[in-house]
Order: C-alpha cells, then sequence, then structure tokens
C-alpha cells in the first residue's frame, strides 16, 4: 500500500537524515556539472507539422534562398534630429561602416544595402523598404541560417557590435527580429527571488518559527536546482522553449513550497501529540505525503497531455515543466524527512516573535482539539464554516454567480502572440519597433513570405504578384525572388497591420483560402504562406482546436482519479465543475487585464495584447493540477471525518476548518510567487504570472472555502455515494482514508457508514 511505503520512506529519512541529504548534494551537484557540460541554451521553434506555415518553409528551404532563416534587423537614425540620410554625408558613410561590420559577424548570410542603394536615388531607396520617405530611418535587414546552426552566442555578438558601434558612430542603433524572439532571455531571477522572500515571509507568520520556515524554502531551492539543471540537459538535446525555464522556476516554488508546507503541517501536529520526531517525520509522509504524490501525479500528467496539441515545442516545454514538478514531489518525500529528523523537536517550539503573532484567545472547542499553536486560527474557521453549511443556498448561489460574472470576458478572448510592441520602451526591440513602424508602416514588423512551386504553369507568378498587390490587407511587396535550380520563386509581402493585430490573422486566411487560390486556379502550380506572423498564426489556430480535445481529457482523467481515490462519484464530478469555474474565472480576468487593459499598469502592461496563443491550453494542464492539491488535501481530511463520526456535517465543517488555515498559507504563497513573476518585462510571463495567481486565489478562497461547503452540505450523504458494482470494480487503498493514524491507534475507520 502506498500509505505504508511512504511511512517506511519518510522515516528512514528522518533516521539518516544526513545521508538524504548528502545524497541530494551530491545530485544537485552532478546536475549543474551535466548542464555545464552538455546543457544547450534554451530556443523557440513555432513550427508544427501539416500547417501552412511549415509546407511554405519547406519550400523556402529547398529553393535555398536563406529565407527560411533567422532574420535580425538594425534600424538606425542619424542622431542629430535634422538630419537624414539623402542629405547628410557623415550619416551615410557611418550606415556603411555599420553595415560592413554586421556582415562580418559570423553566421551572417548578408544583409541589405540601404547604403549601396542611397547611390541609385532616393525614390528607388524608398521603393526597396530600406529607407523612410523622410530619409530619417534605415533599416538593415540581418540573414542568417536555419536556427539549428545558431546559437545564443549569435545574438551576443549582434548586441555586443551595437553597443560599441553606439558610441562610435553618430547613429542611434536599434536592433530586433526573430533572433532576438529565438535567443533572448526573459529573465525570471529577480522574480525567483522576491517569490521566495514572500513565501518565507508567509511560512514565518504561518508557523511562527524561522526553523520551519526555512525548511520548505530549502527544499524547493534543491528541487528547483536540480529541476533547471535537468532541464538545461535536456535542451542540449532538443529544443527546449525559452519560457519553459521560467515557467518551470514559478511552478516549481509553487508546488515545491506548498507539498513542504502539507508535510511540515502534519509533521508539527504529531509533535504536538507527543510523537517522537523520526516517528512523526514518517507519519507525516504517509498521510500528507500520499496527497502529495496524486496532486503531483496528477499535474505532471496533466501537463505531458499537451501532446495532444502536435505542436513540439508546447510538448517539449510540458516535458521540461514537468521534470521540476516530478522533483518537487520526490523531494516532498525524501528530502524534507531528512530536514524534519535533523531538525528534531524544535519544530514543535514557537519563537518569541511566533508567540506574538499567533496570540489570540483560543476558544475552548479549539483547546480540546488543537493544543499546538494556531488553535483560534482553527476555532475561527470551524465558526466560519459552520455559518456557510448552515446557509448553503445564497452562498453557494452568489460564489457560482461571482464567478460565472468573471468568467464573462472569455467570450471575448482572442489569442495571438504579442509583439514587440508589447515589450517596455526599455528594451531595444519595443524601440527598433516603434521606429521601423513609424518610417515604413506597422506592418513591416511582420513580412509574410509566400512560397509558391510554379511547375508547369509559368505564367502563374505574374498573377500570383497581382493578385496579392491587390489584396486590402497588403501595403507593398516586395520583387520577387525565383531561385533558378529548383523554380521556387518567394514573394515577401507587407501588411497594412501589426503582426498582433487581429486584422494581420484575417489577412493570412484571405490570402489562403481567396488570393492564392484565385491566382493559381485549377493548375498545377501550389503556393504557401509562411513567415514568423504566419507561422504563429497558424500555432493559435491549431491550439484553439485541439483545446476541447485536451480540456475533456484533463477532466475525464480527473474524475476517474478522485473517484477511485475517495469512492464516490459526486464528490469528484462537483470537483471538476467547481475547478471549472475557477479556471474559467482567471481566464475572464486575463482577458480583461491583457486585452481590454484593465489594471494592466499595475503588472507594467504598456499596451494591450491578444492572449499567447499556447497560454490557454498550458495555463489549464497547470492549473487542474495544481486545484487538485487542494482537493484532495481538504476532501482527505473530510473523509477522514465522515469515516470517524458518520455526520456529514460535522466531517464537513471539522475536516474544511482543519485544513483551511494550511490552504490559505499555501494559496498566499503560490500568489506571491506567482504575482512576482507577473511583473516581468515579458507579456507572456506576465501572463503566466497574473493567470495563475489569479486562479489559485480563486481556488484557495471562493471556492474551497465556500463552494466546497455549501455545495458538499446541500449534497449531503450522496457525496459518498458510489454503486455497488462500481465499487467492486475498482481497486481499494484511496488517497481519502487516513489508515496510517488508524493503523497505529486501533481506531479503524468504519466502511459501513459509506452510502452506496
Amino acid at each position: 500500500m502506498l500509505s505504508k511505503a511512504l511511512l517506511r520512506l519518510g522515516a528512514s529519512a528522518a533516521r539518516h537524515p544526513w545521508r538524504v541529504i548528502a545524497a541530494w548534494l551530491i545530485a544537485a551537484t552532478l546536475a549543474v556539472l551535466a548542464a555545464i557540460a552538455v546543457g544547450g541554451r534554451t530556443a523557440d521553434s513555432m513550427t508544427a507539422p501539416g500547417l501552412d506555415s511549415q509546407r511554405a518553409a519547406q519550400l523556402i528551404e529547398r529553393a535555398g534562398t536563406g529565407q527560411e532563416g533567422m532574420t535580425a534587423q538594425v534600424v538606425v537614425t542619424p542622431l542629430d534630429g535634422d538630419a537624414t540620410f539623402f542629405d547628410h554625408g557623415s550619416a551615410r558613410t557611418a550606415l556603411t561602416r555599420l553595415q560592413t561590420e554586421v556582415r562580418r559577424l559570423p553566421h551572417v548570410l548578408g544583409t541589405s544595402d540601404p547604403a549601396g542603394a542611397l547611390g541609385a536615388g532616393g525614390e528607388a531607396t524608398v521603393r526597396g523598404g530600406l529607407v523612410s520617405a523622410d530619409g530619417r530611418i534605415a533599416v538593415v535587414r540581418v540573414q542568417y541560417p536555419d536556427q539549428s546552426r545558431l546559437s545564443a552566442e549569435d545574438l551576443d555578438a549582434l548586441v555586443d557590435l551595437g553597443d560599441r558601434l553606439r558610441a562610435e558612430l553618430p547613429l542611434r542603433i536599434e536592433m530586433g527580429g526573430s533572433l532576438f524572439y529565438a535567443f533572448s532571455d526573459p529573465g525570471g531571477g529577480a522574480s525567483e527571488l522576491i517569490g521566495l522572500l514572500a513565501a518565507a515571509t508567509i511560512l514565518f507568520l504561518a508557523f511562527g518559527s524561522l526553523v520551519a520556515a526555512a525548511l520548505p524554502i530549502g527544499m524547493a531551492v534543491f528541487g528547483l536546482t536540480v529541476g533547471v539543471a535537468t532541464m538545461t540537459v535536456l535542451a542540449g538535446v532538443t529544443d527546449v522553449p525559452t519560457f519553459a525555464p521560467v515557467l518551470g522556476s514559478m511552478v516549481g516554488l509553487g508546488v515545491g513550497i506548498d507539498y513542504a508546507l502539507f508535510v511540515l503541517a502534519r509533521h508539527r501536529e504529531y509533535l504536538a501529540r507527543g510523537l517522537d520526531p523520526r516517528e512523526a517525520a514518517g507519519r507525516a509522509v504517509a498521510t500528507a505525503g500520499r496527497p502529495v504524490v496524486f496532486a503531483g501525479g496528477t499535474v505532471v500528467v496533466s501537463i505531458l497531455g499537451l501532446a495532444v496539441a502536435n505542436v513540439p515545442f508546447m510538448t517539449v516545454g510540458g516535458i521540461a515543466v514537468s521534470i521540476v514538478v516530478l522533483i518537487m514531489v520526490v523531494a516532498s518525500v525524501t528530502l524534507l524527512p531528512a530536514f524534519l529528523g535533523a531538525a528534531g523537536p524544535r519544530l514543535a517550539r514557537t519563537g518569541r516573535i511566533g508567540r506574538v503573532l499567533q496570540t489570540r484567545k483560543p476558544g475552548r472547542l479549539a483547546r480540546r482539539r488543537d493544543p499546538a499553536a494556531g488553535a483560534a486560527h482553527a476555532a475561527g474557521w470551524r465558526r466560519w464554516i459552520g455559518h456557510v453549511s448552515r446557509h448553503p443556498v445564497p452562498y453557494a448561489v452568489g460564489a457560482a454567480g461571482l464567478l460565472l460574472t468573471a468568467t464573462l470576458p472569455v467570450l471575448g478572448l482572442r489569442v495571438g502572440l504579442p509583439d514587440d510592441g508589447s515589450l517596455p520602451h526599455s528594451r531595444t526591440e519595443r524601440r527598433a519597433y516603434d521606429l521601423v513602424a513609424e518610417g515604413f508602416g506597422p506592418g513591416t514588423n511582420g513580412p509574410l513570405v509566400i512560397a509558391a512551386d510554379p511547375t508547369g504553369d509559368p505564367g502563374v507568378l505574374d498573377r500570383l504578384v497581382a493578385t496579392v498587390a491587390a489584396d486590402p490587407g497588403i501595403a507593398s511587396v516586395a520583387p520577387t525572388h525565383i531561385d533558378r535550380a529548383t523554380g521556387i520563386a518567394t514573394l515577401v509581402v507587407f501588411p497594412t497591420t501589426s503582426p498582433q493585430d487581429k486584422a494581420t490573422a484575417d489577412t493570412i486566411a484571405r490570402l489562403r483560402t481567396d488570393v492564392l487560390p484565385t491566382a493559381i486556379g485549377n493548375g498545377p502550380a501550389r503556393a504557401h504562406v509562411g513567415g514568423a506572423a504566419a507561422s504563429l498564426s497558424d500555432v493559435g489556430q491549431r491550439t484553439s482546436q485541439r483545446l476541447p480535445v485536451f480540456v475533456a481529457a484533463v477532466l475525464a482523467m480527473s474524475f476517474l482519479l478522485l473517484m477511485l481515490a475517495f469512492r464516490s462519484v459526486l464528490v469528484p464530478l462537483k470537483a471538476v465543475l467547481l475547478n471549472l469555474l475557477s479556471i474559467g474565472a482567471s481566464y475572464g480576468i486575463m482577458v480583461a487585464v491583457f486585452q481590454w487593459g484593465w489594471g494592466g499598469a499595475l503588472i507594467g502592461l504598456e499596451a494591450t495584447v491578444p492572449i499567447v496563443s499556447f497560454i490557454p491550453m498550458f495555463l489549464f494542464a497547470i492549473l487542474f493540477g495544481l486545484s487538485m492539491d487542494y482537493e484532495v488535501f481538504l476532501l482527505s481530511r473530510v473523509r477522514e471525518e465522515y469515516l470517524r463520526t458518520g455526520d456529514n456535517r460535522t466531517a464537513i465543517v471539522e475536516g474544511v476548518s482543519g485544513t483551511a488555515r494550511i490552504i490559505t498559507s499555501a494559496a498566499l504563497i503560490m500568489v506571491a510567487v506567482f504575482l512576482s513573476f507577473a511583473v516581468a518585462e515579458d507579456p507572456s510571463t506576465k501572463m503566466f504570472g497574473l493567470g495563475l495567481a489569479t486562479a489559485i486565489f480563486i481556488d484557495a478562497t471562493v471556492v474551497r472555502m465556500v463552494l466546497v461547503p455549501a455545495t458538499m452540505t446541500l449534497l449531503g450523504r450522496a457525496n459518498w455515494w458510489l454503486p455497488k458494482w462500481l465499487d467492486r470494480m475498482l481497486p481499494h487503498g484511496p488517497v481519502g482514508t487516513d489508515d496510517t493514524d488508524a493503523e497505529s491507534t486501533g481506531e479503524a475507520p468504519s466502511p459501513r457508514l459509506i452510502d452506496r
């Protein structure tokens, strides 16, 4: 049985703490050394098999034009505000030197030549899209090979060159392009530190002890070190998306501290009963460790389910984050009990400051049930849950109505990918974006690449150029490039709207469904729309199409696992519906903040942006798994009380109030950790942080402390109904029965109380 295995594991770790701690130190050291030796850098590859943009990329690669590779753009303007490249000789000379230096960089295949084109006359230069009509802004487009042949060192070389030339040339130099998108570091180090400090403060206030507050933090740091190092090793084998380390750190810190908090709270309860610290550690792992293993496994399986989208970067990102979560689960049942054993009886004591913070006047019932510090808090929660259970209908209706109202903005959800125009002005990519939009129009920041194979229809290219240029969503079409060996033609076209604008996605769809079929007709020629903007639009459509299938799969899996754990049909059904409500509300808040701009300034959002296409699916996987932490932890206690007393209302009041303090403390920690990432520069990181924080806050307050007791009170004994034929089919050994306590006290639970 799982509980017995965890009991032996936890007790052994507590009896030999220094051996276990040494083993984790060795594991962390080896993981870091492996990351240094064979690890790779994260890189984004927003492609997926079967998409039209992927077919365009394959044609471009066959043609060997170089346009299948990465690009960067160096945007320059004279420092003298009155000068232009048409009439200022020193600015033109500086531009020539800049182009020459950029071409010398490693792996650069070539650049555009605005300085050379200036000699052909201003009008020709403007038509070529190299210098703006007023002559103030010039763009040097830099072509790199395929991403697989590049690394972050190439980005560093370009940035270092820009820093040097800014000091030597009379030019303002800004940079952007897909090279930055693929290899720039989204950061997160400061956010992790802020999250750790906030978590440490909340833990200290919860336990009133520096030692008790330090242990979950120490365990999370150990686990995060091993997890992120392992992720770096994985990046040396395959492309790990740049958001994976940030998301892994975010989720890893949250669940690691959460899991440690659950086990530590049980450990202190057993110490308060007078148990030996080593035995208390083993018992804590056996009881609280079972929900941790169950919930952690649910998180891992949910995230791995992202493979259903058939988008490689999402699958790899899910694997990377799952590794961190899995390591945190292992640390919770091995490293943490070792810490508990090493700490000994000190965890039973509360420091002087902690005693002051926790001083309350506990009620008589609280003193009887929980002699440990914090009994007054349990009494307060007991009064609240009792109040809710006496008025279940208004609380259930009111809370559900509140969450449904918060969910309404989801009806206006628009997926896409924030472009460089959504970055803060402190970033060079944002400044380059603004200069290009000012000089050439917003669509120049997101060119589309049409790849055409005119085999059997030589006149198709003229028709293609004419029909594409006539589309109202296209501002201009660059000269066609035809590969002599393959005959494949590439057209670079510039939309009238920015890459993240919905009108750009509409233009891409119109090109594919109307414009290109009209130009090609029924002939053998074929054409596909590619480029970064088209790839991101395609990935967004695929994830939106696969999201319902993914959601259904996760809901079915969660229902089955909870039914197995708690021997009930209605409890898991209720859990699934309530989790949907909390996640839907978090989606609605994200739409209101990022698309509508409500309160965006509070998290440093400078412009409204669409929801990143892959974030809703990622958030659903993570949040549904995380919500299982609270669901399993709370329902385990409720079921224990029900099996002990046979009274549904008493079980709800005692079970929910007995876990309320831990759940709210754990939720505060997660919210603090996630919100620390919501103030990062990158909009995607902001979305992950805010979405996770709001969902956890809603789940731990409105759902767990209002809707759960209200709905369980209304359901009564039907909560634990399970058909006899189904009970015989399901394996026994539920997560929710505290059989470790029963075995040690001789008070075996009474299954006959379960209404079947």
